[in-house]
């Protein structure tokens, strides 16, 4: 997923993480643990308009990815 403001989120790996990544640059901005494989592609959302914002992805589904489906959301900074 890319964010309006040029940052990337991918999880697509086996090794239980998301990270945030500036498209111009390629340069590595975040990286948090998820507590299985992500399977999805990341999506944004708010709440309110102007309001916080959110990126959740869905990890999980067995096999490599890691035991157990969950969804998890982070907020990004103000």
């Amino acid at each position: 997923m890319i964010t309006a403001g040029g940052v990337v989120f991918v999880a697509a790996t086996l090794d239980h993480a998301i990270r945030a990544f500036d498209v111009e640059t390629g340069r590595k901005l975040w990286e948090a643990p998820l507590p299985a494989g992500g399977r999805a592609t990341p999506m944004t959302y708010q709440v309110t308009r102007g309001g916080k914002q959110f990126v959740v992805i869905a990890a999980g589904g067995g096999e490599e990815f890691g035991n157990g489906d969950h969804l998890i959301a982070f907020a990004l900074p103000d």
